[in-house]
């Protein structure tokens, strides 16, 4: 075949394979759906190896826990003792660490450590009217789980409720290792799980909805040192190099790098050049920030907060945080505030507990969790601005009075740092028509 006829062929076949929809086109060859399942030791690494995986998972945890919440009750003493003893058996620590657990692997779980009047076994549902003490609470993750037994009927009141987990238990004595396997009822334990497909028992790790972002972040990271590492370089230019052996090309290049590298003087000959060059990198903070914005993306985390943003900060209007801290109160109103309404009805059951035996439904208690931010002086002093301008409108209108307003923002503590409006939408547009009748009120009888 002549050259001829060969660049022909090899038109033909790169138009044909390289083409719309050809079976070399990249586009059609990349499928989304491609799940890439992580195991334990992969999830292991990945948290252990990268710190920007590190504060995906524990930067959320720590903002859920980190201001913990106010017990509000009638007997404020009891209060304080149950808070006294959430205190001793680290709730605040074993709730953080498992949400980490769950944000990591799809699954934590708070062992609950009990004593109780009579004997009984783990698969044994827990009755707190059997309740003596609360002695532990130990966090752990699927990794010590074998089995999730979740109900699927789907007639059933707990439909995808866990039921039952088979939990691997083991005890070290040196280096002896006794390994044996319980099952273990769900009242007996806490379980926080928010990703779950329906044809799977175990929760969805957050790592592998992550997994191709958190790459395209490691290649930006490696390509980045490479970039810096060749940032400039060193062209040498001479007549006599194409006579040179290989061998003196490799020390003349060692001799001259060690010497340009330490000396601000470079003597050359004639017809010799020497110059610098330098690695282009127009484009590559577009590239970087495409990265950045597709991690928080999917991490529902603002790039600020992934980065280290000092926590419960905001300066000015930080839409986005105020919007992950709105989220992060969310999560704890639906997902960890019935946990830790169920430790603390096990310790108003239990009899050695502060207080002895109560009965929770016969007792009005609330649990409020604490503000999760607070604004800078010079945000903070332009919204109290905004507020008493508001607060004089309404009692000029009559809308409230002097006295409510002194109570609402005063009462007995001084200045409140709760204001008592909220500045949801609904509120803000029955305060506005308040406002605006009573203005046409008072217009009309002039």
């Amino acid at each position: 075949m002549s050259l001829l006829e060969q660049a022909r062929q090899y038109k033909a076949d790169f138009m044909q394979g390289n083409g719309k929809a050809g079976p070399k086109d990249n586009l059609t060859r990349q499928v989304p759906g491609m799940r890439r399942k992580l195991t334990h030791g992969e999830i292991s690494a990945l948290y252990a190896d990268n710190p920007i995986v590190q504060n995906i998972v524990d930067i959320p945890a720590e903002d859920m826990t980190r201001h913990w919440f106010t017990l509000r009750m009638k007997d404020e003493q009891l209060a304080r003792d149950i808070m006294g003893r959430l205190a001793d058996l680290k709730a605040k620590d074993a709730f953080k660490q498992m949400r980490m657990y769950e944000r990591m692997r799809g699954d934590g779980f708070i062992s609950l450590g009990v004593t109780q009047r009579s004997k009984f076994d783990l698969k044994d549902p827990l009755n707190p009217e059997n309740l003596l003490s609360v002695d532990y609470l130990h966090p752990f993750s699927s990794l010590k789980v074998s089995e999730l037994l979740i109900n699927d009927d789907v007639f059933s009141r707990a439909y995808g409720k866990l039921e039952n987990l088979r939990i691997s238990r083991a005890s070290r004595n040196g280096i002896q290792a006794v390994e044996t396997e319980s099952l273990v009822h769900y009242s007996r334990v806490l379980h926080d799980q928010t990703r779950r497909l329906e044809d799977e028992e175990q929760g969805l790790s957050l790592l592998e909805t992550l997994y191709d972002a958190i790459t395209v972040l490691d290649t930006s990271l490696w390509s980045v040192g490479q970039i810096l590492h060749d940032f400039t370089f060193k062209v040498y230019q001479s007549q006599d190099a194409e006579n040179l052996t290989r061998e003196e090309k490799r020390e003349l290049s060692m001799l001259a790098d060690f010497m340009f590298r330490t000396e601000a003087l470079a003597i050359i000959g004639a017809g010799e050049t020497l110059t610098k060059q330098t690695t282009p990198v127009s484009g590559i903070k577009d590239l970087l920030d495409f990265t950045w914005d597709y991690i928080a993306a999917s991490a529902r985390m603002p790039k600020s907060v992934i980065k280290g943003q000092e926590a419960g900060t905001l300066t000015g209007a930080q839409y986005d945080v105020m919007n992950y801290y709105a989220r992060i109160t969310s999560a704890q109103e639906n997902e960890m505030k019935p946990h830790l309404e169920q430790l603390i009805r096990m310790l108003l059951w239990a009899e050695k507990e502060p207080g002895g035996r109560i009965d929770p439904d016969t007792i009005e208690w609330e649990i409020k969790f604490n503000p999760l931010w607070s604004v800078d002086s010079k945000t903070d002093a332009e919204i109290r601005k905004l507020v008493a301008e508001t607060d004089q409108i309404y009692v000029s209108n009559g809308v409230v009075g002097a006295d409510e307003i002194r109570e609402a923002r005063f009462g007995q503590f001084g200045v409140s740092d709760d204001f008592k409006f909220s500045g949801d939408d609904a509120e803000w547009r029955r305060m506005a028509d308040e406002v605006y009748s009573k203005w046409k009120e008072n217009s009309t009888h002039g």
